[in-house]
Parts: C-alpha cells; structure tokens; sequence
C-alpha cells in the first residue's frame, strides 16, 4: 500500500475525531484500526493491534505511573502544599509580583516531589488563585503562570515522563533521564519567573511583607519534612537503593505517613483520592496503551521512515535537520 494513502488514513482520521471533540486516545486507537484495515483483513487487525495495546502497558515500570500520581494526589490533600507555598513565599517575598513567583517555586516543589504537572497545577494554583485576586493580580496572568510553571513537575525529578519514555525507548537508563531533567526543569521555570518579574515590574504588583527571622526559621522547618522526599526518592534511584517504581511506592508511604502526622487526611477524603487517582492512571495508561498501537502501525508501513527521508533529502547540515526534527515534534506535539 502506498505510505502517501496510509498516512493520510492515520493522521486523517485522527485530526477528524480530534476536531469532532473524541478523546485523544480513543482517536489514537481507532485511526490506528482503521490504517491497519487498509494494509490487513480484520481479523489479523483486531488480534495485532489489541495485542500491541497490551503489550504497550504491560511493564514493571509503569507501575510507578499510578504511584506517583497516586503521591501527588496525596499531597495535593495532606497540608503538604501549603507548607511547600509558604516556604516558596520565604524565597521570593521580596521580588516584585512576588505571589508569581511564588507560585512558579511552588510548582517546581510540588513537580520535584509528586512528578505530576496536573496535580502540581491543581494543588498550587487552587491555593495561588484566590491570594493573587486578594492583591490585585490580573486572572489571566495568574493563572497563565500556574499553567506555564506546572509542567516543571514533568521536567523535575521524580517524574512519570521519564519513566514513560524509558519503557517506550526501550529500558533507557530512568536515573540518568532524572539526573538529565534538573538543568532543563529548573532554566523552565527560571525563565517563567523571569518574564513574570517583568510584568509585575510593569504593572507594579506588590512584594509580601517581610517575614521575622523566628517565622522564617518555623516555615522552613515545617517544610523540610516535605522536601527530604526528594532526597530520600531520588537519592535511593540514582544511589540503586530501589528501582523507579519502588521509589514511587515509598513517595506514595512517606506521603501518607506524613498526612497522617499533620492530621490533615480523613478515611473519607483517602477514599476520595483512591478513585481521582485511578480514573487518571486509567486516563494515562489507555493513552500509551493506544499510542503503542499507533507506534507499530507507523513502524508497519514505514511512516517515520519516509518522513526521516523526507528530511535528509532537503539538506545534510545537522543543525537545519536537528531545527526541522524539532519543528516536526513541535507540530506532533501540538
């Protein structure tokens, strides 16, 4: 079958089903059976690509997908944010739209601790919001600054992104991929509170009241218990105390004992947590289980290898090829 058809059937249908409001997986999943029909009969469509889907999350470490967001759902509800907040305030009180900023510290905290850009975005910008409109903060810019600075958590280990990519990659090292997202992660938000300064500087947004030496020796004591998480996980993955997926299992123990110490969790509310953090794995682990299906089919009939052709034919500078993969990924990512 002609690869020009094939992928105007995969990419066709799915862009179709984006723009008629289906789930991004369930449009990943049936464009993937529908160009498959085309190169196959039915019944070796309905058995192979059920069959990648499986395999596509059938690994160890993707259990430490559900823990993770598991651990960051936690947080979100066990008082652990807040302290991570008022410590952010301490570190950026004195800089112009300092509730920005402390926004964005807030997310790369939460990020470095749950992994998760959602739950960082949920937890930080539920409490952000409502100080910012108190002091006279633009909305909008409010809440562009939790959505730019959230996704730090993806970038900041420990993070399911990583861990994602290592089994789709197939068995990357996840502690180099940690140690490899601190520079990136940190220069993101840095940038995010760079551009934030300048706007507050423009529409002079106030700074917080200067804090006493004695609160802020108290507000960095009650956040240390929370940030030792980082040392404790990510020391123990790169020291090989315990795999990434171990690691998240005792994100999510320390997590829970820690709630359970600042009496801020109840049974009902746990439960609660159980059935939000599940419905989002079960989002999380559908989307690789399509795109694992969508990934053979490309391979199949030779999609990226027309496309990485497509490319070598317009020049051989490795910085024009490396600037047009990037503007393909930007598009893909889109």
């Amino acid at each position: 079958m002609n690869i020009a058809i094939t992928a105007l059937v995969l990419f066709g249908v799915f862009a179709i089903l984006l723009i008629l409001g289906c789930p991004i997986s369930v449009s990943i999943a049936i464009s993937s059976i529908a160009t498959t029909l085309v190169n196959l009969p039915w019944d070796q469509t309905s058995f192979i690509v059920m069959q990648k889907m499986n395999s596509g999350v059938e690994s160890f470490s993707l259990l430490a997908v559900p823990l993770f967001i598991l651990a960051g759902n936690i947080m979100n509800n066990g008082g652990i944010a807040r302290r991570l907040i008022r410590f952010a305030q301490l570190l950026s009180g004195r800089i112009p739209g300092s509730l920005a900023h402390t926004n964005v510290l807030a997310n790369m905290f939460f990020g470095a601790l749950s992994g998760s850009a959602v739950a960082a975005a949920s937890a930080i910008g539920g409490i952000m919001a409502p100080m910012e409109e108190e002091e006279g903060y633009d909305p909008a810019f409010s809440t562009c600054v939790n959505i730019a600075s959230a996704p730090t958590g993806l970038l900041i280990p420990p993070t399911s992104a990583f861990i994602v990519y290592s089994t789709v990659a197939g068995g990357v090292s996840v502690s180099a991929l940690f140690m490899a997202g601190y520079v990136p992660g940190i220069l993101m938000g840095l940038s995010t509170m760079a551009i934030a300064y300048c706007y507050a500087k423009k529409h002079n947004y106030p700074v917080c009241p200067k804090v006493s030496a004695s609160e802020a020796v108290r507000i960095t004591l009650d956040a240390i218990p929370s940030l030792l998480l980082i040392v404790i996980v990510i020391g123990g993955i790169v020291g090989g105390i315990f795999t990434a997926t171990e690691g998240a299992g005792i994100c999510v123990l320390y997590c829970l004992i820690l709630s359970l110490f600042y009496r801020s969790l109840t049974w009902k509310s746990f439960m609660k947590i159980l059935l939000n953090s599940a419905a989002t794995s079960g989002i999380i682990l559908f989307l690789i289980s399509a795109s694992s299906a969508m990934s053979w089919v490309m391979a199949y009939t030779g999609i990226p290898a027309a496309i990485s052709n497509a490319i070598m034919s317009l020049s051989t500078n490795k910085y024009v090829i490396l600037l047009l993969m990037n503007l393909v990924l930007l598009v893909v990512g889109m």
